[in-house]
């Protein structure tokens, strides 16, 4: 199951689980789609390609809630 990370490693933003933009790389590292593209869609951190992350909702986001440990480091 995707841990489904609360923030943009890159600049912070939010990126809900109930909500499109986020995008992830097959470790899960997440970058909102702007910084994404910056990047050339390619993960800094492990060099992968970036897909869109699926999103989570309803009664499945209630009994599987998204992970609170934020990542962004400024």
């Amino acid at each position: 199951m995707l841990a489904m990370r609360p923030d943009c490693e890159r600049c912070g933003r939010d990126l809900p689980a109930d909500q499109l933009g986020a995008m992830i790389c097959s470790f899960e590292c997440t970058f909102c789609g702007p910084c994404a593209d910056t990047m050339d869609r390619i993960c800094p951190n492990c060099g992968g390609g970036f897909g869109e992350r699926p999103t989570r909702v309803g009664e499945m986001l209630a009994r599987n809630p998204a992970d609170t440990q934020r990542r962004y480091t400024p």
